[in-house]
């Protein structure tokens, strides 16, 4: 049965909208007559926004991701049922593109699919991790307790992005400005200096000949070459959208110096949260590491976490199929060889996943914290070059006329 939004006033003219079920627009405003209400405009959602739509390519924000999951984990914890718990959760947001997107996820539980089959049909809408875990806790019957996990680890992650990107936003600007300054000088500044140098016939520095040769190639060769760098810059990212390309790339960043181990941290946080998440929320194993196989971003360690599933499901004991992976640091591999003996793996996870996540914290943090001095001694030292190469014939030409 489509769902169908409305919009209305009662008898002393306040207006009301909201949603309602029927075969069709005509029996909705029936239903809003035997209410009472006198029924303005009457709208499918799916005429408005189906799955066909563009609403497949919206996409919730992190903090409305946070918002529907908790709410919707509290509605089914108290045994309403999905659907209901969609609408009702749909009520409550205000972007209408927002309520339309949770509308056709409802509409398509009406129509008989199970709510991951209805998230794997807007990719757009939600992440690979949120599609995934929902997908393991269906499958174990234990939705609710994972969906109160995922929101946790949501509000988690988008905290963490909103505190590295505050930190990146004065280097990030910094150097913006700094690269317009130096490039305004080549092209406009340097030009007419040369002129005047050249008037006089004197004799020019080195550094003042490297940078007059500098602005004659940016004057001659600048656009061009900022034409082409886009142009590779594209043809790049179309590159790696080729699976067998991305692997490759992806297996090059695990083994690279200076980033490697940033890579495999980054990735060893992502999959101890996420099998911490679906352990303690019971979900099977199995389908636990298949869930946290599909929300690792390294293509290549993905890969790996494959192999530890078959080898789990095959009967070998989890830790020592990620011992086997080499991917993943040593600590994790305790942790989970401590938890597998004791009966307690999903608390080791848990356990593991945090430290991991605090040493991961830290590290950005460091890196963070040096880049800010990096880009100043960087922009610094350019234009520093640049005073001096315009400042050392100024000198020679007061000498000269001294």
């Amino acid at each position: 049965m489509p769902t169908f939004s409305y919009q209305a006033v009662d008898p002393v003219g306040k207006r009301t909208k909201g949603f309602l079920d029927a075969a069709n627009e005509a029996a909705v405003r029936a239903d809003l007559r035997r209410r009472n209400l006198l029924p303005l405009s009457v709208e499918t959602t799916k005429q408005r926004s189906g799955l066909g739509g563009s609403n497949r390519l919206h996409r919730l924000s992190l903090k409305k991701q946070v918002l529907v999951t908790r709410q919707m984990a509290t509605l089914l914890g108290v045994k309403v049922r999905i659907e209901d718990a969609i609408r009702i959760v749909a009520t409550q947001l205000t972007g209408a593109r927002d309520k339309a997107l949770l509308l056709d996820l409802r509409g398509a539980i009406v129509d008989g699919r199970s709510l991951a089959d209805a998230l794997d049909q807007m990719p757009s809408g939600f992440d690979e991790y949120f599609r995934a875990s929902v997908r393991a806790g269906e499958s174990a019957g234990k939705l609710a307790q994972v969906l109160e996990h995922l929101a946790s680890h949501i509000e988690n992650r988008a905290r963490n992005r909103q505190s590295l990107q505050l930190a990146l936003i004065y280097p990030a600007l910094l150097a913006v400005v700094s690269v317009g300054v130096i490039v305004a000088l080549l092209v406009f500044v340097v030009p007419d200096i040369v002129r005047v140098f050249t008037a006089r016939g004197a004799d020019l520095p080195g550094l003042t000949l490297a940078l007059i040769a500098v602005s004659d190639w940016m004057q001659r060769w600048g656009l061009i070459a900022a034409g082409v760098s886009l142009v590779f810059f594209v043809a790049l990212v179309s590159v790696l959208r080729i699976p067998e390309m991305r692997l490759k790339m992806d297996r090059a960043l695990t083994r690279a110096p200076m980033v490697s181990q940033l890579v495999l941290q980054l990735n060893s946080v992502q999959f101890s949260g996420t099998l911490a998440t679906l352990v303690k929320s019971g979900v099977p194993l199995a389908d636990a590491l298949q869930a946290a196989a599909g929300t690792v971003p390294n293509r290549f360690i993905r890969s790996r976490v494959a192999e530890i599933t078959r080898n789990v499901q095959d009967g070998a004991p989890l830790s020592r199929s990620v011992q086997a992976a080499q991917v993943f640091p040593p600590m994790l591999v305790a942790m989970i060889a401590s938890g597998e003996a004791g009966g307690t793996l999903g608390d080791s996870l848990d356990r593991a996943a945090n430290d991991q996540a605090a040493s991961l914290k830290v590290t950005v943090s460091t890196i963070v914290a040096l880049v800010e001095p990096a880009v100043l001694l960087i922009m610094g030292g350019v234009v520093m070059l640049l005073v001096m190469s315009i400042l050392m014939p100024i000198v020679g030409l007061n000498a000269l006329a001294g």
